[in-house]
């Protein structure tokens, strides 16, 4: 479904920004357990969200898609996922995801991600790709059952570092609740507006980075592979560090570009997985 909205601030040249016709998208998958075989057991979809089941996968993988291509000012885009009790879902996107430059309006990304006991249940999106002057609001909402077992992993490029096309001004925030048996056990929230090629380079900041990657796993074991955790962090070629707490495990990255992320991210997954990535992060 496409609605219509109209931008909250001025455009560059001092009128106001015209309304435009804007894309929603929504998309529910969920699996379950038959037999002892991971199934799609709920698919929903709407406006510009699709999911795609290839075959051949371990378990169920649902890739996302934005027929839409891309996410343009005050689009909204709403993504669900659950994985039953011993079941196993990944979810994945077919390609990096372009967010354009507003003229007013904050695009938004909501992802509810929910995972019963015994159940896997991962999220591994490609890369988020920000041009200059976008406008970017993302939140996360995961509830977990204690015996359930959570991987994320999620990267973003501010600027399209390829073309030499840097990111100037903009806005972003990033918003992650993790909850196990309805306890809070992790909250990150990251917000950067205004000049954000400027605050980039600040040493304390980001030094000059434009491509940034955070991994959590939550699971009974994830303290105990912190050892493991860091020994595929060696030779990563960026600036990297892993650390554990409160039956979670987050690793982050700091690159120069999105090649040497996805470089050094996905050896690290590959690893830490013991399985290869979803095939459509090869093509």
């Amino acid at each position: 479904m496409e609605t219509t909205c109209a931008a909250s601030w001025p455009s560059e040249a001092g009128r106001p920004a015209p309304r435009r016709q804007r894309s929603e998208g929504r998309v529910h998958v969920a699996a379950a357990v038959f037999g002892s075989v991971s199934r799609l057991s709920d698919l929903a979809e709407s406006g510009a969200l699709r999911a795609r089941l290839p075959r051949g996968a371990e378990g169920v993988e649902a890739v996302v898609v934005n027929t839409a291509g891309g996410v343009a000012c005050g689009d909204l885009f709403r993504i669900s996922a659950t994985a039953g009790a011993g079941a196993h879902l990944t979810l994945t996107t077919p390609a990096a995801e372009k967010v354009y430059r507003s003229d007013g309006a904050v695009s938004r990304i909501e992802v509810s991600l929910s995972a019963g006991a015994g159940a896997r249940l991962e999220w591994l999106p490609q890369e988020t790709i920000l041009f200059d002057r976008a406008r970017l609001a993302r939140h996360y909402a995961v509830e977990l059952d204690p015996a359930a077992t959570f991987l994320s992993f999620e990267a973003l490029v501010l600027g399209r570092l390829a073309h030499g096309d840097a990111m100037g001004e903009g806005h972003l925030e990033d918003h992650w609740r993790v909850r196990r048996a309805g306890r809070l056990v992790y909250a990150d929230a990251l917000r950067l507006s205004g000049p954000i090629g400027a605050l980039l380079a600040r040493p304390a900041v980001a030094a000059g980075h434009r491509a940034l990657g955070t991994l959590l796993y939550v699971a009974p074991d994830a303290e105990g592979r912190l050892d493991e955790a860091r020994a595929l962090l060696e030779g990563a070629g960026c600036a990297c560090g892993a650390s554990a707490w409160n039956g979670l495990l987050a690793v982050r990255w700091l690159a120069a570009d999105s090649a040497a992320l996805r470089r050094a991210a996905g050896a690290f997954l590959i690893g830490f997985r013991g399985t290869p990535l979803p095939r459509v992060w090869a093509t």
